[in-house]
């Protein structure tokens, strides 16, 4: 999915790394993070993200784009569905960040509770490649899509495109 998901957004391969490897130094040399988490056992992050939030929280984030996407199981974990993703928001939101796709309807997800829910909309991309991967592919296209058009209007739009990284964790999720 990650890489699905650089592609989309014109971000090298070179810039595809698993949060495990994520420092301070290297969270410097970028714009623009799209970070990617799936959700394990009761609504938790998977475990490399807990050193890599710590990361992050000590990072200068005030002039960082941040976007968002997570996998779950909506039907067997309906309860906690993708809150992988509401856990990164919870741990950002006051970082001084700029989130970008945090505004993802609901509509066409079932589910029955998620704190990746905040205003009735989905604070990043959810995706569930177990029971309804055939909309994964129309998902991303719409949220690279809401990225991409978001950057464009911004006073330095093709320097955002050059400095864009992609961390997620190097779990078998993200093929």
């Amino acid at each position: 999915m990650a890489n699905q998901i650089a592609e989309k957004l014109g971000v090298s391969s070179t810039d595809v790394h698993s949060v495990d490897k994520m420092t301070a130094d290297k969270i410097k040399e970028y714009e623009v993070l799209v970070l990617g988490t799936s959700t394990w056992g009761d609504g938790e992050l998977q475990d490399d993200w807990y050193d890599g939030v710590k990361v992050l929280k000590s990072a200068d984030l005030s002039m960082k784009f941040v976007a968002l996407f997570g996998c779950g199981d909506s039907e067997s974990y309906c309860d906690t569905f993708c809150d992988g993703i509401g856990v990164l928001y919870e741990d950002l939101k006051d970082s001084g960040c700029t989130f970008l796709g945090n505004k993802v309807s609901t509509d066409g997800y079932s589910f029955s509770s998620s704190i990746a829910v905040v205003d009735g909309a989905f604070v990043g991309l959810p995706l569930d490649e177990v029971n309804e991967s055939n909309k994964t592919a129309e998902r991303i296209d719409a949220s690279t899509a809401e990225i991409k058009s978001k950057l464009e209007k911004t006073n330095r739009p093709s320097v955002y495109f050059k400095r864009m990284v992609c961390l997620h964790h190097a779990d078998d999720i993200f093929y």
